[in-house]
């Protein structure tokens, strides 16, 4: 998964810094099509009026992948939510207005369009921090036996194939159904034995 820098962290101070761990991710819907509009005008919004210690940052998650059209393999980008975009944020009054009020957007998520909070797991889980000041490590290596402590495949031992970094997940080999198999798992889903 990647994400284009954020101006706002780009330029962020420590004592920013500090304020946005406070703050907690929303998802808001928009019209298909206009999620990277959403994002640049909620930015804009925020700069030109000031509310900066309200809203953090602005999301659209997105992914490579390599198309293979005519035998030319290209790198190419696609969204991984479609119509959707994350704001970390602190809810008051004005942030939520300024949000709901964005041109594109159609209501946060939530019952009743009023804004639920996504857990930090399922943040991590998405990968949706900014890369340049919070990146996910993990202390395990290919060929390590883990142990895999959520999800799907818990309590199952495995040995870690493959590290992905970026995407915060390992391809580790468990036993299935007496057969060896290859599975995806997360970073915070396995611990080293």
């Amino acid at each position: 998964m990647t994400e284009k820098n954020n101006t706002f962290i780009e330029n962020a101070t420590e004592d920013f810094k500090e304020r946005a761990k406070e703050g907690k991710w929303y998802v808001v819907h928009t019209y298909s099509g206009h999620e990277g509009k959403v994002k640049v005008n909620i930015e804009k919004m925020v700069e030109n009026r000031g509310y900066i210690d309200d809203i953090f940052e602005v999301v659209v998650p997105t992914e490579e992948y390599v198309s293979e059209v005519g035998g030319a393999k290209k790198l190419k980008e696609r969204k991984i939510f479609p119509g959707y975009v994350f704001v970390k944020m602190t809810i008051t009054d004005v942030s939520w207005y300024l949000v709901r009020n964005t041109r594109g957007v159609t209501g946060f998520v939530g019952p009743e369009s009023k804004p639920v909070a996504v857990s930090e797991k399922e943040i991590q889980k998405f990968a949706l921090k900014n890369q340049s000041y919070s990146k996910k490590e993990i202390d395990v290596n290919v060929g390590d036996n883990v142990n895999i402590v959520s999800g799907a495949f818990s309590d199952q031992v495995g040995i870690i194939e493959e590290i992905n970094t970026e995407k915060a997940i390992c391809k580790v080999l468990i036993s299935l159904f007496g057969r060896d198999t290859s599975v995806e798992i997360s970073f915070d889903d396995i611990e080293k034995i």
